[in-house]
């Protein structure tokens, strides 16, 4: 617990979070080398034509042929290629350049093009300035952001006139709990530095690696207020039950295919997702 004590007040005198963002990456290299040969990524399933996108995500997208698609935090890149499958041109932007690595070869193996630029999604990239029709980023991605408003400004500051941000994510309300589900340990609005060492991955629970992450709980509000705050006009919003990913402790099933706590069924909200327009 002291030494827990002592991380925390390391990583919150540093400002700047350059400490945290860099165990970060670090800690993301690691999975990254767990995640192309889990059972949970598939990669040569994806490779075989595979889509890895979500009901909610497809819904929530539309159409996006011909479309330029900037995927945000976009790992190593199977839910970017699935875009580029749909007929998009895409980008995609990832903390991890191990990630980005593997995602080069994977766009290789699938024949499909994409382009791929290493970066911290809180740092501004002019280049890229208002030259994407959709900025898509889904689940596990704003919990490594300490302050939305930056990853607000900059997905407004890449979106064209009338480009819009598909987001989908899980819901603030299961970050509150601890990894067992079996208490709420921590708070549901963006109030302290989460530190945790987590037991190989949510991809391989049994890997011997045990890998530290620094994370921040964003309240629905922050969120939306950010988006706001950037210029964006919320079109959609909503909310599931249960999530498409069995990425948690203690799941069930259900019969609609989605992951539930088990003994928590229909009583939390598990993922949310939204439509954000940038006016023109």
């Amino acid at each position: 617990m002291a030494d827990e004590l002592q991380q925390r007040s390391k990583f919150r005198s540093m400002t700047d979070h350059s400490a945290a963002f860099e165990a970060n990456r670090l800690a993301w290299n690691e999975r990254t080398k767990l995640h192309v040969g889990s059972k949970f990524y598939d990669v040569e399933g994806f490779v075989a034509g595979r889509n890895s996108l979500t009901a909610l995500e497809l819904e929530l997208a539309g159409a996006v042929a011909g479309a330029d698609v900037l995927h945000l935090q976009c790992h190593f890149g199977q839910d970017t290629l699935s875009l580029a499958r749909l007929g998009a041109h895409v980008t995609g932007l990832d903390l991890s350049d191990a990630a980005i690595a593997e995602a080069e070869k994977l766009a290789a193996r699938c024949g499909l093009n994409a382009q791929w630029v290493v970066g911290n999604v809180l740092d501004h990239r002019p280049e890229l300035d208002g030259r994407f029709d959709v900025v898509f980023t889904s689940y596990g991605t704003i919990g490594w952001l300490p302050d939305l408003k930056p990853w607000a400004a900059n997905i407004a500051c890449y979106l064209r006139p009338g480009g819009r941000l598909v987001f989908v994510e899980f819901h603030p309300v299961v970050w509150m709990f601890d990894n067992d589900f079996s208490r709420v340990a921590y708070s549901y609005f963006n109030r302290e530095l989460i530190v945790e060492e987590e037991q190989g991955s949510y991809a391989d629970r049994d890997a011997s690696v045990k890998l530290a992450s620094y994370t921040w709980n964003h309240d629905l509000a922050e969120v939306l207020t950010a988006l706001l705050g950037a210029g964006l006009r919320l079109e959609r919003f909503v909310e599931l039950d249960g999530s498409p990913h069995d990425c948690f402790n203690n799941t069930v099933q259900g019969e609609d295919g989605l992951f539930r706590i088990k003994g928590m069924e229909g009583r939390i909200p598990m993922v949310y997702g939204l439509v954000a327009v940038k006016e023109g």
